[in-house]
């Protein structure tokens, strides 16, 4: 079945770097529109902290197919929100240590990690319809260029670097945005880029408030929102 047709559900994508307000837009959509909340950055932190934990190093390809291949993952549905479950248990808050944060990108940056997400993050629509949602909202920076370039609205999230420190220090955490940036720009596999034909809405100098009523007018072309 394909997105196009008036069954499917409907799907959100918004990409951005680090600090951009992808994920608090997405939690703000997803009530708004009772849209299954997908943060892939999540995703990827946990399969880096799984990787971790089994000593296995970002720069051995080899050994993290290896590790993958005997890596039971699951998606466990908390409210409106869709946790991934490592031999089925989430993490928590063990996916934002300042290790994990140092070394997410560089895991991301591989292709085995990219491939053995790739199907696990398109088969959040179906997690989606077997939870009644009328589709999702998934955040990241391959969404709407790779995991769901035909999806029926696609966002772009960029954000002046000095603003997403500030937000970045305000959250109580550290991170090496710029670096990231170029990490994950520049990888071969699905880098971050802004998705062709997708809405570009710079968040430097708007509020959450701002943004998420600017993409809601859009949505609301195809979803009504839910009476909060």
């Amino acid at each position: 079945m394909s997105n196009s047709e008036p069954d499917s559900p409907v799907i959100v994508t918004i990409d951005g770097g680090a600090a951009t307000g992808k994920s608090s837009t997405g939690r703000a959509l997803s009530q708004r529109f009772n849209l299954l909340h997908v943060d892939t950055g999540a995703f990827y932190r946990t399969i880096t902290l799984a990787l971790l934990e089994a000593n296995v190093q970002s720069n051995h390809p080899a050994a993290i197919a290896e590790a993958l291949l005997h890596l039971p993952i699951s998606t466990r549905v908390v409210g409106r929100h869709a946790l991934m479950e490592v031999r089925g248990k989430v993490p928590g808050d063990m996916v934002r240590s300042q290790r994990v944060n140092e070394n997410v990108s560089l895991f991301a940056a591989q292709p085995e990690v990219r491939t053995f997400l790739y199907s696990y993050q398109r088969n959040q629509v179906e997690v989606a319809r077997s939870h009644r949602f009328p589709g999702l909202v998934m955040e990241g920076r391959d969404i709407g260029s790779v995991i769901f370039p035909d999806a029926q609205f696609r966002f772009f999230r960029p954000a002046e670097e000095e603003e997403r420190l500030r937000r970045r220090a305000v959250q109580g955490e550290q991170d090496e945005i710029r670096k990231r940036d170029e990490m994950d720009s520049r990888r071969k596999t699905a880098p971050l880029m802004c998705p062709e034909g997708a809405i570009i809405i710079n968040s430097t100098r708007l509020s959450l408030e701002d943004v998420v009523e600017q993409v809601s007018q859009i949505i609301e072309t195809k979803l009504p929102r839910v009476e909060s």
